[in-house]
């Protein structure tokens, strides 16, 4: 299958050099680490909501009435929705989310799940009601979602299986277990994380049919991620889905949503003005290496 446009302007990364590569993504894996456990405390509590501003004598959250809309930029005023992995909170996304608003986002929102959810069908309820929320505080009809990890796997049961895909135009996922995944720490002890080993009834789930799924799936996954075994896993493999999977190379699991090549990236692809009226649904596999 052909491959979305936007996929050409992507950046490239240094592809890998074994076992070099793998020693240089151990150490970038542990330098992310570490700045992410300083970043962790401030992203515990749940980001204030400040409503947007409305011209003088509009209704709160009437699409149009927004006072800074630039006309002609619809991706400019589509909110985009954050959503952490397991065990994390919204810090993990800072220098994606400092990407997208100095390239014009105007609305970036981040959900905290509880770490104590025992389902992840819960947390995709959770999600639905968040993203109701950002759509009538923004006056918007859609928005995009990138999902880390978990995160991802959360935003595409809301849009697979929830009838997300009508408020989701495009979801972006990174280092998602689509496919479930063998390496599962803790696997044995918390219910949500079984949920992500392949076989499980959730991942089985996703599997089935999904005709007239309306939102666009980017899937980046990286042939150094530790945490996807095998590391196809990551990629959407599903015949009703509008996909593409997206190579990254040189990089591991906690590197993803905080390296500068991959942000640009995924500002592309949401950016990308690619329709979804009219077109089947289709999946392809590009690379950023």
């Amino acid at each position: 299958m052909k491959a979305l446009p936007f996929l050409s302007l992507l950046p490239r990364l240094p592809g890998p050099r074994f076992p070099a590569a793998l020693l240089g993504a151990t150490v970038l894996e542990l330098v992310v680490l570490t700045g992410h456990l300083v970043a962790y405390p401030f992203g515990l509590t749940q980001e204030r909501r400040t409503p947007p501003e409305t011209t003088p004598g509009a209704a709160p959250g009437t699409p149009g009435t927004h006072r800074n809309r630039l006309p002609g930029s619809p991706a400019a005023e589509r909110p985009v929705v954050l959503l952490h992995g397991f065990i994390d909170n919204r810090s993990v996304f800072v220098l994606l989310r400092r990407t997208l608003a100095r390239h014009g986002r105007r609305h970036l929102a981040s959900l905290n799940y509880s770490p104590l959810t025992r389902d992840l069908r819960t947390a995709a309820e959770l999600l639905g009601r968040h993203v109701e929320e950002v759509c009538a505080r923004t006056g918007q009809r859609e928005v995009d979602i990138v999902g880390h990890s978990l995160g991802g796997l959360i935003a595409r049961y809301y849009v697979q299986r929830l009838g997300g895909d009508r408020r989701v135009r495009t979801l972006v996922t990174l280092g998602t277990p689509h496919g479930g995944t063998a390496v599962a720490p803790g696997a044995g002890i918390h219910p949500i994380v079984r949920q992500m080993r392949g076989g499980s009834a959730l991942i089985e789930e996703l599997r089935r049919p999904a005709p007239g799924c309306r939102t666009r799936f980017v899937s980046f996954w990286s042939e150094l991620d530790q945490v996807m075994v095998p590391v196809g896993t990551a990629c959407v493999d599903h015949p009703d889905l509008d996909a593409v999977n997206v190579r990254v190379t040189g990089i591991g699991h906690l590197a993803l949503p905080v390296h500068p090549a991959v942000a640009a990236a995924v500002r592309e692809a949401l950016e990308s003005q690619e329709t979804r009226e009219g077109t089947a649904p289709s999946t392809g596999t590009s690379s950023v290496a």
